[in-house]
């Protein structure tokens, strides 16, 4: 059993999980074993295996669930997507997703669906009742982003929105912690600008309602 023996610690026992991961050990969907059994096989404290299973979290390959343990959710990560998402700052998250949600919002708007529709105005309803914590709000919120660009019916762009979601998900949760909303209804009402744009195959219009909703998340925090 491989035993991690260089710093940093945690570091070192992300990647020992990895390499089992990868390995077959644990395959997808599987439980890991218990903390303590799993920390005493790396050969690191208990603290050290938590801090290393939140990275692979972050990552995407491992998933903790309340009361029911670690899961294998991916087979790999991808390194290069880490790396450089780890050093981007909040506004350079936001500016990524301008990139990434203003074509998707104009695509939509020409190649939306009536389920397309539904499915957005199910989550933009959803995203109204989120009242109950900073992480809830900005789980709602992604998911209603992610139904516009799943409605531009582009799977590179939807690829690139999910890659991005655990990255985003942070800097989203850091933001309103540091800058909480200061119009909640007014951020609601640019959301529903979305998605009127959207329903009305008004695609200049999709991409500035996205556009300028994300700008003025950077105007706000700057």
């Amino acid at each position: 059993m491989p035993h991690v023996q260089r710093h940093p610690l945690a570091a070192q026992a992300a990647e020992v999980l990895l390499g089992r991961i990868r390995a077959g050990e644990w395959p997808l969907g599987h439980k890991l074993p218990g903390e303590t059994t799993l920390a005493t096989q790396l050969g690191v404290g208990r603290s050290t295996l938590r801090e290393a299973v939140r990275e692979l979290s972050g990552r995407g390959v491992l998933e903790s669930r309340q009361g029911a343990g670690v899961f294998v959710t991916a087979l790999e990560a991808a390194e290069d997507w880490d790396t450089v998402l780890r050093r981007a700052g909040i506004v350079t998250v936001v500016e990524a997703r301008i990139a990434i949600e203003a074509e998707s919002a104009a695509l939509a708007a020409h190649r939306r669906t009536p389920a397309d529709l539904r499915a957005m105005g199910r989550a933009l309803a959803a995203r109204a009742e989120a009242v109950g914590s900073v992480e809830d709000l900005v789980d709602a919120d992604t998911a209603f982003h992610r139904t516009v660009v799943t409605a531009a019916h582009n799977d590179v762009l939807t690829g690139m929105f999910d890659a991005f979601v655990p990255r985003s998900r942070h800097a989203m949760i850091d933001m309103l912690r540091l800058r909480p909303l200061s119009d909640e209804a007014a951020d609601h009402r640019a959301h529903e600008v979305l998605l009127n744009a959207v329903r009305a195959r008004d695609a200049a219009s999709a991409a500035a309602a996205s556009r300028v909703h994300l700008t003025s998340l950077i105007a706000a925090f700057t």
